[in-house]
């Protein structure tokens, strides 16, 4: 059956004047992308003969996400933050830019202004009973310059895939440093091998990926902020090769530019030269900045997060 077009244009009047589009106020490129988005809301309801109660469902489920501060999570899971670096790849590759060390996703868990060292800072608390790592390596430019003085920000999970500040039970800043490089660019860590995490189970995200035959889940990996003036901010991590979800990261966050081999190192005098007792496990990834044009592309991206 023809649609009618006394519906039609009753729907494009409510859509115009919901959207704002019909006032003088606000800003334009706002209402210009709400009118988009609750029109292609209508169309998705027509379309797949949404019900009363699955709409309000899903409204209740907004709610539900909200109050527990899962919103950045499930931007994760549903590969947006991801969409969010394909499109900044397709931009520098269109442009022609330089890269230097890929991007990847931020995630959810920063924490702003880890305690600062010099070249060298022990991350964990000794708390937990793991396996020590050894995490070095290099910051240099696009000609394989040495970058002294960049911060290599640094923040991972425990062995319960657990964060301090948003898990209770660990210290204030436990697994999270800044470091600044040394003369030859390079920054070193003793911490603890992490372990990757799920979703909590009783929470909305993991409530919607179930209901997409998905599971919430992560390898162990590793998050960096690397920066210095000068250089375009980077945002990425590295993941820890041999995980079972290594390729099957619930964020889409893993690049095979960006997977480190664990090595286990048995010798006596290396361990020694770093105060270690017995085995443990070495980690090298150095990184590769690209310079700015402009002290906008120095600072990492605006959102909210904590201690900001």
């Amino acid at each position: 059956m023809s649609q009618n077009p006394v519906h039609q244009t009753e729907l494009d009047t409510l859509l115009a004047i919901s959207s704002g589009l019909n006032s003088t106020g606000g800003n334009d490129r706002f209402k210009n992308i709400m009118h988009q988005l609750l029109s292609d809301v209508c169309k998705t309801i027509k379309q797949f003969d949404i019900t009363d109660e699955e709409f309000w469902l899903a409204v209740n489920y907004l709610n539900e996400l909200g109050g527990r501060q899962e919103a950045a999570l499930l931007a994760a899971g549903l590969g947006l933050e991801h969409y969010l670096d394909m499109r900044a790849d397709e931009k520098e590759a269109a442009s022609g830019e330089e890269v230097g060390t890929p991007r990847t996703i931020e995630g959810p868990l920063y924490v702003a202004n880890a305690p600062l060292s010099q070249s060298f800072a022990r991350m964990d608390d000794g708390s937990e009973q793991a396996e020590t790592m050894w995490l070095q390596g290099q910051v240099t430019d696009l000609n394989g310059k040495p970058v002294a003085g960049a911060i290599v920000d640094i923040w991972h999970a425990n062995t319960l895939g657990g964060y301090s500040f948003f898990d209770q039970s660990q210290s204030e800043y436990n697994l999270r440093r800044r470091i600044l490089t040394d003369e030859q660019g390079r920054y070193a860590v003793r911490s603890i091998v992490p372990c990757g995490y799920g979703c909590p189970p009783d929470g909305p995200t993991q409530k919607l990926l179930t209901a997409l035959g998905r599971h919430g889940n992560r390898p162990a990996h590793v998050h960096f902020f690397v920066s210095a003036p000068g250089y375009k901010h980077l945002t990425t991590q590295i993941n820890l090769n041999g995980d079972e979800y290594l390729w099957d990261d619930f964020a889409f966050a893993t690049r095979a530019e960006l997977i480190a081999d664990p090595v286990k190192i048995t010798d006596s005098a290396v361990a020694k030269q770093r105060d270690i007792e017995g085995e443990h496990t070495e980690v090298n990834f150095s990184f590769t900045l690209v310079g700015a044009t402009g002290s906008e592309e120095e600072g990492r991206g605006k959102r909210a997060r904590v201690k900001e």
